[in-house]
């Protein structure tokens, strides 16, 4: 089998986008050893590549899309029982964006307006690049996208007003 990578530039490559990569995993499967056996998973794949990425927005986004892929196949799986309660995340080392508290709403939203949120607030993705990631239409993610705002804001000024 041939390499598309040396196991330095591997490194470098893992090193950049393992966080993402568990953080899409987590934000998913809802619990650490799932996330971090997806994340395990996605850069065996990595790794199993014959060619090299074209530029780091293409790495990326392979990147999210196989984990993404990864998760909803073990989801899929027949093994899979239950998922972890969200509060399990609480206790979770992993570094949480600087933003904990909308990070901890936007993790309650459902998983469409989470990942349509995620891709585009945090990872910077356009809402087309970001539908076509999702395997939705633009028109689609946009919904998703208000849904989700919409949502956070209601959870927001909730919270403010102590409803």
């Amino acid at each position: 089998m041939k390499r598309a990578y040396t196991g330095e530039e591997l490194a470098g490559l893992y090193r950049r986008r393992v966080g993402m990569v568990y953080q899409i995993a987590l934000m998913l499967l809802k619990n650490a050893p799932d996330a971090e056996d997806a994340c395990h998973t996605v850069f065996r794949r990595v790794m199993e590549r014959e060619e090299p990425f074209r530029d780091p927005e293409h790495e990326k986004a392979w990147l999210i899309v196989t984990t993404r892929n990864e998760c909803k196949n073990q989801l899929r799986h027949w093994w899979r029982t239950a998922r972890a309660e969200e509060t399990e995340l609480e206790s979770l080392s992993w570094e949480q964006p600087s933003d904990g508290e909308l990070w901890e709403l936007l993790l309650s939203l459902p998983e469409k307006e989470r990942m349509a949120i995620y891709l585009h607030y945090y990872q910077g993705y356009s809402t087309e690049e970001t539908a076509r990631m999702m395997g939705a239409k633009p028109a689609t993610l946009r919904s998703w996208l208000f849904r989700g705002r919409a949502h956070l804001k209601t959870i927001l000024e909730a919270n403010e007003y102590g409803v």
